[in-house]
């Protein structure tokens, strides 16, 4: 093995080009994107090799005169030996196999929904997420989202306000711990935005639970929000900011942002409230309704920290480890510079947790080419060995995540 050759890994996929030694053990590999990948000499295997010594070229100059003298015609009708041997060698051969799957039998398993610690009290979401902050002034988009933060699977329909009456726009079901997609919204749609509402029935499948009661609850929209930065909320769910409505919050319904005077006439005279101009929120007051959640952009607050808290597993640290997270910027750097700032904030990590047995850390590094995904399991099966890995809950992280144990 040289460098040059060309060769291809034993353990996993992938492969590239020998670019150079480290000691007598490692090999450093060069990928498409210019990534040198360090490996151990026993798990990369030659695929390709020059070899332009003497001795090689008068061999391959012996099996050239060796192969045309194969080729000439003998005294049978003027065909070659090496033609009479491909004879029907050539031919396609039929090798579809009989597909013996009944497509028409409807597949009923379903998996076990994965639940959380924590996970049993009614926590949804409406959420509104831009699909371009900096777009929002002139051409806003958004799409909408229904976000089950709980152990329950939600029945759900989504309806919007026409006068009186109600039009369904979505209807169906929701996994536990699952954001899912309503449809978008466009210019117009978001100018004719006034009441919309939401109707959930929590239930589970398959075991004993709590019985939760049914959430009902309207919202009116102020269209004027979906233009302003600083309207958006930075949350767990989604990695730009949006508008997040709460429907239900650990068992709790939330309170319409208008207050209905119907209702509110009722509740006087039940006695609830003696007066109706006290318990009537003040412009103040329904301003810190609308801002629940704390908008870390509008104050200025970078989220400039790989470390985020996720509402998956409770004692799990969870480091995204994209650039766009770990970095200000990545002007004027190479590919190579971002992949080693990368596993530096993987080390760094890493260390600092390594006395604390029974530790679970998810790496976030994305599917894409799969270069950091490659470097972080050779740091974990060189440096880390007595760190166990796997991948982690595509529910919770999607494709591109790895879970670490701390064993030692």
């Amino acid at each position: 093995m040289k460098i040059g050759d060309k060769v291809s890994f034993l353990s996993e996929v992938g492969g590239g080009k020998v670019a150079g030694f480290q000691g007598k053990n490692i090999v450093l590999v060069e990928d498409e994107d210019g990534f040198q990948i360090p490996m151990p000499v026993n798990e990369v295997v030659v695929v390709k090799q020059d070899d332009y010594t003497t001795a090689n070229v008068i061999n391959k100059r012996a099996e050239a005169e060796e192969h045309r003298a194969e080729e000439t015609p003998l005294n049978r009708g003027g065909r070659s030996v090496k033609a009479m041997m491909q004879d029907g060698q050539d031919e396609e051969v039929d090798m579809t196999v009989e597909d013996t799957v009944d497509d028409t039998k409807e597949v009923t398993y379903r998996p076990q929904a994965v639940e959380r610690q924590g996970g049993n009290q009614l926590s949804a979401y409406l959420a509104f997420v831009p699909e371009d902050v900096k777009e929002l002034i002139n051409n806003p988009k958004f799409t909408v989202n229904l976000v089950n933060d709980c152990n329950y699977y939600l029945k759900y329909t989504y309806l919007q306000a026409e006068g009186n009456s109600w039009t369904v726009l979505s209807e169906g079901e929701v996994e536990p711990n699952t954001v899912l997609f309503l449809g978008e919204l466009g210019r117009e749609d978001v100018n004719h935005l006034d009441r919309v509402a939401v109707q959930l029935i929590a239930y589970k499948r398959e075991k004993p639970f709590i019985l939760k009661p049914t959430v009902d609850v309207q919202l009116r929209l102020d269209p004027v929000k979906f233009y302003k930065v600083h309207t958006m909320q930075v949350t767990d769910f989604f990695k730009s900011p949006c508008l997040l409505y709460t429907l239900v919050e650990n068992d709790k319904v939330a309170r319409p942002l208008v207050l209905d005077a119907k209702r509110l006439k009722e509740e006087m005279y039940a006695g609830k409230q003696t007066d109706a101009a006290a318990q009537a929120p003040t412009a103040k007051q329904r301003e810190q309704l609308v801002s629940r959640y704390t908008d870390d952009q509008s104050k200025g607050n970078k989220r400039n920290s790989p470390y985020i808290r996720h509402r998956g597993l409770d004692d799990a640290l969870v480091v995204d480890l994209h650039a766009e997270e770990i970095l200000d910027t990545t002007q004027g750097m190479k590919p190579g510079e971002i992949l080693d700032y990368q596993l530096k904030v993987f080390r760094d990590t890493m260390n600092a947790h390594l006395n604390r047995k029974g530790q679970k850390i998810v790496f976030i590094h994305g599917k894409g080419e799969g270069v950091l995904r490659r470097a972080l399991i050779n740091d974990l099966t060189y440096r880390y060995k007595k760190c166990t890995y796997q991948d982690a809950s595509f529910q919770e992280y999607g494709y591109g995540a790895t879970m670490v144990t701390i064993n030692s």
